[in-house]
């Protein structure tokens, strides 16, 4: 089914990332976490897509596995960096062929030390807006297109009424729905929102939560994409950085402060980053499920 018709109906949704592994014992230990967790009955789950396209036959592959062999809708994740229109429209038609309705369209990360310029082919897609637009005009209304939002801004945004500008392009473009980048002060999602609405933007925004389970890990996604982490969770986490248990059990901790907030005031959904993993995602959503 079409992530965008899921949405409409008045349930919360719940969904989980997880990204394609790169061997055949990864493969499976990623299939037994998706059995894990599909008792939750998520909305949707998705597939990453790596840096400059560097895992595009394995993500192809996981979401036609999923497709064919689960009771789950699944959401491929598609960037344009690296990739001409011929290819994209390839890798589209390939999803299409299988029955597979969902994508994310998205810029995509730059290989490491690779610049736009250099990374953005002249035949190709330059930012996820050009994408948004691309799937439209060549596959009309078959796929069902999310999009990519950041309550603390991209990046690369020179400000945060330009990023809310180019995330109003990219839905005027044909975009459905939207995911958010990881956040763990919840005042970001909700001052993002109010400009969302002030904005006249009227999808479904889904904020994007990362359950805490390796600091290190996490900290280094957090300074990637500019997602700040309150400094009281920070001295708590690093009073424990020794111990694996304490980390996680904070972290899970506050994940659940963090969704029974977001919930309380109302959000479409929550999107968890998994990291192929399911026991944090499994004891933050026993702990919040009366309320979804």
């Amino acid at each position: 089914m079409k992530i965008s018709d899921l949405l409409k109906s008045s349930k919360r949704s719940i969904s989980f990332e997880f990204f394609p592994p790169k061997t055949p014992e990864g493969e499976k230990s990623l299939f037994k976490t998706i059995k894990e967790l599909e008792f939750i009955k998520p909305t949707f789950v998705s597939i990453t897509y790596g840096a400059g396209g560097s895992t595009r036959e394995r993500t192809i592959n996981v979401v036609k596995k999923i497709h064919r062999e689960t009771s789950l809708t699944v959401m491929a994740h598609q960037t344009c960096i690296g990739h001409t229109k011929d290819q994209i429209r390839q890798i589209l038609e390939e999803y299409k062929t299988v029955g597979v309705q969902n994508v994310l369209a998205l810029r995509g990360d730059l290989p490491e030390g690779e610049e736009v310029d250099k990374a953005f082919l002249k035949d190709g897609c330059r930012y996820a807006v050009e994408l948004v637009r691309f799937i439209r005009e060549n596959f009309g209304d078959w796929f069902s297109i999310g999009v990519a939002a950041y309550p603390e801004g991209h990046p690369e945004s020179p400000s945060l009424e330009a990023d809310l500008m180019f995330f109003k392009e990219k839905v005027e473009a044909g975009g459905e729905f939207a995911i958010t980048q990881m956040f763990f002060d919840n005042r970001y999602f909700y001052d993002f929102m109010d400009r969302v609405e002030k904005a006249g933007i009227k999808i479904p925004v889904i904020p994007g939560i990362m359950p805490i389970t390796n600091f290190k890990q996490i900290k280094k996604f957090a300074d990637m994409c500019g997602a700040t982490i309150p400094p009281d969770l920070v001295k708590k986490l690093q009073a424990v950085a020794d111990s694996p248990e304490d980390v996680e059990k904070i972290g899970i901790e506050f994940a659940v402060k963090q969704c029974e907030d977001l919930l309380k005031n109302g959000v479409k959904g929550l999107h968890f980053y998994t990291l192929n993993k399911s026991k944090a995602t499994i004891k933050i959503y026993q702990q919040i499920k009366d309320l979804i």
